[in-house]
């Protein structure tokens, strides 16, 4: 997969054979058919791996508040999740734009809203919000959220990243009031 990945981002998808991925692995091409069809295939795995390894940030980020810090928890979740996406940009474009997935579902279902909307009830539930519909606010929050750190460029500069986190815990805190 690491070779994959990087071959991928040097050269593009369509650009890259498998050839070359199974002799930078160095694994067989029939090794490689044993878990992949295709190099669709390893974008898609790419993705699930990328997905997974920004919410497992995010997880560790919000696990450092306080038990009852709600405020803390949303904006560990909101900063982990945007520092996620902009330290990996170019593997975001790459697996979601260069080599778009099939729908858009990822959108409003994904493993990530999922985890924020669990947060969003927990915190209403203990009264830390007054949210009518947290699977809403946690599909309109995550797609927020991702909007601005899909710009290119966005976050690449010290102080302009240290502007864009704070203003990124002042819209969500102001999201859930």
């Amino acid at each position: 997969m690491l070779v994959a990945e990087r071959l991928f981002l040097d050269k593009g998808v369509e650009h890259t054979t498998i050839e070359e991925i199974t002799q930078g692995a160095t694994v067989s091409k029939g090794a490689f058919y044993l878990h992949f069809s295709s190099k669709a295939d390893v974008i898609e795995a790419l993705r699930t791996r990328f997905v997974q390894k920004l919410l497992n940030g995010i997880v560790e980020e919000v696990g450092k508040q306080d038990t009852g810090d709600w405020n803390g928890k949303l904006t560990a979740w909101a900063k982990a999740c945007a520092v996620g996406y902009m330290n990996a940009a170019r593997l975001h474009n790459l697996v979601f734009a260069a080599a778009p997935p099939p729908s858009r579902e990822g959108l409003t279902s994904n493993i990530l809203i999922d985890n924020l909307q669990q947060l969003l009830a927990a915190g209403s539930r203990e009264g830390a919000w007054s949210l009518k519909e947290p699977a809403f606010t946690a599909i309109f929050l995550f797609n927020a959220l991702h909007g601005i750190v899909n710009q290119s460029g966005i976050g690449d500069d010290g102080v302009e990243r240290t502007k864009l986190l704070r203003n990124i815990e002042d819209s969500v805190l102001r999201l859930v009031r």
